[in-house]
């Protein structure tokens, strides 16, 4: 995909989940959701997005998948990772996803991602670029 089109994606009615190219762990993660639930949510690495749409929001960006819709930030973390999986036309990933929007289980989840987004350049998938320090 080329700029212009992330950029139409990005900034059109469409949702793009944008995570981190970089990390192999997140690749994985990321192609295993596509093949199992098949989620209608385009997911693309943050670093081939248009520079005036991520700009804002490296920081995030470096430690969360961002949900972004319309060009604004809609969604982070285990709630956006939701809303990927929840996109699929399969009704029990459709479930799930409705599942950890409940308020007892969103705070699990939020806390079961962060701490796998914090270790995820330990895990196994990781590729040598995780490992090196963010400039």
């Amino acid at each position: 995909m080329d700029g212009d089109e992330m950029s139409g994606a990005a900034g059109s009615t469409e949702s793009v989940l944008a995570y981190d190219g970089d990390c192999g762990f997140c690749q994985v993660t990321i192609d295993r959701i596509r093949r199992l639930a098949g989620p209608q949510i385009e997911a693309v690495p943050w670093q081939v997005l248009p520079e005036q749409l991520t700009a804002p929001h490296l920081a995030r960006l470096d430690r969360e998948v961002l949900l972004f819709h319309n060009g604004a930030v809609r969604a982070g973390g285990a709630d956006a990772l939701a809303r990927f999986v929840g996109s699929s036309s399969a009704r029990r990933y459709q479930l799930a996803a409705a599942a950890a929007g409940l308020p007892g289980v969103r705070i699990c989840a939020r806390q079961v991602y962060a701490l796998v987004a914090k270790n995820r350049r330990h895990m196994r998938g990781r590729t040598v670029s995780c490992a090196l320090p963010r400039p």
